[in-house]
C-alpha cells in the first residue's frame, strides 16, 4: 500500500506552502482538486509524490464559506495550470493570479445551469470566456480543426494560429467527452464502482481497473494473493504492448509508410489476442477487481500465452527495425516536434512523453502496484524530445513488456486469485495508487466520509498532465507535420474529460 501523509494549511498560504513542499528534493506535483467536507465545507487539496519513498502527502486548506477564490500556484508550479482551471469550470473558485484564466471543460456547447458551482459568485467574468489566444501580425492566419474529425476519433477542437505554413501557436479546447466519472465514482455502491472506472479511457482499462482496485484495497490495508498480483502485471504489460504497437502503426500511416503500418495493425491484433487469451476480453474489461481478480486463468491458458508472446517477438522486432532504420522515416521525424526537456520537466510530462525529453521517471520503480516496485524494469528514455524520441521510447518499452511477461509467465505463482474483502469501506480514510498506465503514470485518489462513503474520487490521466506538451511541441512545426506530432504524443481526450 502506499503512504499517505496528510499536511494542512490555511487558504492564505496555500500557494507558498505547496510551492515550498512540491520543490523538495524527490517530490513531484501530483494533482489538485476540490472535495466537499463535513458539514459542505469545501477542502481545496494537491497531491504530492515522494518517489524516494514511494509515498505520498496530501496538502489541504478548508474554504470558507462564501469564498469564490484562492491564491494561484501556477506561476511557480506551472504543473498545476490545468487542474486550477478545472477547479474554476467545476467549483467555482477563481484562481488569483493565474496567467491565463479560462475554462478546461466548459464552453459554448454546455448549457450554463449544467454545473451550478461554476458560475460566480462576485461578479467576476465567467471562465468560459476569452477562450482562445488571439495571434495579432501581419500574415498571421488561423486553421480551426474539429471537434468533429475525418477520422474515427474522439471529439477535440485545435485552433493553429500560423504565419503561412508555420504554426505560431496552438490552443487546444476539450471538454466535449465530460461524462461526470469522477461524481459518478462517489454515488455508485463501491462495489459496483470498477465497471465505471475502467471505462474513464477505454484504451486504459486495465490500468484504470488496477488502479481503483489497489485504491479500495488501500482503503482497507488489504493485500491481494500473488498470483492475483501476478496475473494483474501480465495484464497491465499485454495493455502496453497492444497500445504501442497500435501507435507505432498509426506514427507509420500519417508518414505515409504502408508497410509497417499494416505490419503493426496485425501485430497489434496479435497482442489483442493475448489479452483475450489471459482474461476472455480483448480490452480485458472486467478482469481485474478490488481483492484480486473477477475469476482465474486456468493453468492450461499459459503455455499458449508463452508461445503466442514467443512468436510476436521476432516480428515486433522486425517491423521496428522496417520503421525506424529507414532514412526517409528518420528524416521525417527528427527535429520535429520538439518538447524541450526543462519545459517537459516544469509542467510535469509523464510517461513516454517525458522519458523521450530526458526524464528516467517510471512509477513501475518507485509506487507499489502489481508486482512493482519489486520487479526490475529498465527505464526507456532518450534526451532529444523529438517525434524520434518518442518513436523509440515506445520500441524500447515494447522490448521492456515482452521480458516482463515472460518473467512473470514463467515464475507465476499457484493459489488464490480473491481476497474476501469487507462489505463497507471504512470511514474518513485516504486512499492514493499510482500505476505507471501505457501513456503514463495514473492516479486514482480515494477519500471516505465519516459514514465510510466516498467523498471524493479524482482520477489524474496521464493526458491531462500531457495535452500541454503537445501545444508546445506543435510551435514552430510545419501545419503538414501536426498529424505525426499528435500522434506521437497519443494522447486520451475522454481521459482529460472527467
Amino acid at each position: 500500500m502506499i503512504r499517505v501523509d496528510a499536511v494542512r494549511t490555511e487558504l492564505s498560504d496555500w500557494a507558498s506552502v505547496l510551492s515550498d513542499r512540491a520543490k523538495r528534493a524527490g517530490f513531484q506535483y501530483g494533482h489538485l482538486t476540490v472535495r466537499r467536507h463535513a458539514g459542505g465545507e469545501r477542502m481545496l487539496e494537491a497531491l504530492l509524490l515522494d518517489v524516494e519513498s514511494g509515498s505520498v502527502e496530501v496538502l489541504s486548506a478548508p474554504v470558507p464559506a462564501g469564498t469564490s477564490e484562492f491564491p494561484s500556484v501556477t506561476s511557480v508550479l506551472p504543473a498545476a495550470h490545468w487542474a486550477e482551471r478545472a477547479v474554476g469550470d467545476l467549483w467555482g473558485l477563481y484562481a488569483i493570479g493565474h496567467q491565463r484564466w479560462k475554462s478546461l471543460l466548459l464552453h459554448e456547447a454546455w448549457p450554463p445551469d449544467l454545473f451550478p458551482f461554476a458560475i460566480a459568485q462576485d461578479g467576476r467574468p465567467a471562465a468560459r470566456e476569452s477562450y482562445l489566444m488571439v495571434v495579432g501580425g501581419t500574415g498571421v492566419h488561423e486553421i480551426a480543426v474539429g471537434p468533429i474529425h475525418a477520422g474515427i476519433i474522439e471529439p477535440g477542437h485545435f485552433r493553429f494560429s500560423c504565419l503561412g505554413e508555420i504554426i505560431a501557436n496552438l490552443e487546444i479546447r476539450l471538454g466535449y467527452q465530460h461524462r461526470g466519472v469522477e461524481k459518478r465514482l462517489t454515488e455508485v455502491p463501491w462495489h459496483h464502482a470498477r465497471h465505471v472506472a475502467e471505462s474513464a479511457s477505454s484504451d486504459t482499462t486495465v490500468a484504470n481497473a488496477l488502479a481503483h482496485s489497489e485504491a479500495i484495497e488501500g482503503l482497507w490495508d488489504l493485500e491481494v494473493p500473488r498470483r492475483a498480483a501476478a496475473l494483474r502485471t501480465v495484464a497491465l504489460e499485454c495493455e502496453r504492448l497492444a497500445s504501442h504497437l497500435g501507435d507505432l502503426g498509426g506514427l507509420a500511416g500519417d508518414i505515409g509508410f504502408a508497410l509497417p503500418a499494416a505490419t503493426f495493425g496485425r501485430l497489434r491484433g496479435a497482442a489483442l489476442g493475448l489479452c483475450q487469451t489471459l482474461s476472455g476480453s480483448r480490452l480485458q474489461r472486467g478482469f481485474i477487481c478490488p481483492g484480486g481478480l473477477a475469476f482465474g486463468v486456468d493453468d492450461k491458458r499459459i503455455p499458449e500465452l508463452k508461445a503466442d508472446l514467443a512468436g510476436l517477438r521476432p516480428i515486433v522486432n522486425e517491423a521496428c527495425e522496417l520503421l525506424l532504420e529507414n532514412p526517409g522515416v528518420q528524416e521525417r521525424m527528427e527535429g520535429t516536434g520538439v518538447l524541450p526537456p526543462h519545459l517537459a520537466k516544469e509542467f510535469a510530462m509523464v510517461g513516454p512523453t517525458a522519458r523521450a525529453s530526458g526524464s528516467n521517471y517510471d512509477a513501475r520503480l518507485h509506487f507499489q502496484h502489481a508486482l512493482y516496485p519489486g520487479h526490475a524494469v529498465e527505464v526507456a528514455s532518450e534526451a532529444a524530445g523529438d517525434v524520434l524520441a518518442r518513436t523509440l521510447v515506445r520500441r524500447k518499452e515494447l522490448e521492456a513488456s515482452i521480458r516482463v511477461i515472460e518473467q512473470v509467465l514463467g515464475d507465476l505463482p499457484s493459489g488464490p486469485v480473491i481476497t474476501a474483502t469487507p462489505d463497507r469501506l471504512p470511514a474518513d480514510k485516504v486512499a492514493v495508487s499510482i500505476v505507471e498506465a501505457w501513456r503514463g503514470s495514473l492516479i486514482h485518489w480515494i477519500t471516505t466520509d465519516a459514514d465510510g462513503t466516498i467523498g471524493l474520487y479524482a482520477i489524474r490521466d496521464p493526458s491531462f498532465q500531457n495535452w500541454t506538451g503537445l501545444a508546445i511541441a506543435a510551435r514552430h512545426n510545419l501545419v503538414a507535420d501536426f498529424p505525426l506530432i499528435n500522434k506521437s504524443f497519443g494522447l486520451s481526450y475522454s481521459g482529460d474529460d472527467l
